[in-house]
């Protein structure tokens, strides 16, 4: 496993807006569509990252905890299914499914959005405060695949409390690490 640490972005950018289609409804939706009352969190993920897969079910109790509570979620998979044909839209349906995801699962085809975050690994995680600024750019949690360290996303929960609180999100995040997003050959 190759591993690659998430960019820094500058907190407070704004979230770049986009219209993606989510694979479990075949509807598109747009940032707007999908933004919070208090706090939106965008995750890139795929289906075959071994950091993804060691989080997920994080990732579906956090939603499960924070969505009535104003908070919204997206994952956006951005991948290069011609290298790897698991994280392709139907595939995205099926682990979304299985997963139990309650948030949209985007697929980003064209890759434009995953730049347009600076998206580097999967998963990448940005949680954007109620007017769309990045707040928090980091790790899910410190659990890894072998480190025993229990996945709680408490990272992330900070974050959001925070924004929930109506108080300031600790400036001091660590960057997430996962696997490398799969560009196209020719992006």
């Amino acid at each position: 496993m190759a591993l690659t640490e998430s960019k820094l972005m500058p907190l407070g950018t704004l979230a770049a807006d986009f219209s993606l289609p989510d694979t479990r409804t075949d509807q598109q939706l747009s940032l707007s569509d999908l933004k919070g009352e208090l706090a939106t969190v965008i995750l890139f993920i795929c289906n075959h990252c071994p950091y993804v897969k060691h989080i997920k079910s994080g990732i579906a109790r956090l939603a499960e905890d924070y969505q009535s509570k104003g908070v919204s979620m997206v994952a956006i998979s951005s991948n290069d299914v011609a290298q790897y044909p698991e994280d392709g839209p139907e595939k995205m349906k099926e682990t979304a499914n299985r997963w139990n995801f309650s948030f949209p699962y985007l697929y980003d085809e064209s890759q434009e959005v995953a730049k347009a975050y600076d998206a580097a690994c999967t998963p990448d995680i940005y949680v954007f405060d109620a007017d769309l600024n990045l707040a928090y750019h980091g790790q899910f949690d410190g659990s890894r695949p072998g480190n025993n360290n229990p996945v709680t996303g408490g990272d992330v929960r900070a974050a959001l409390d925070s924004l929930i609180a109506g108080v300031a999100v600790n400036k001091d995040q660590t960057p997430s690490v996962g696997c490398n997003i799969k560009w196209k050959q020719n992006s």
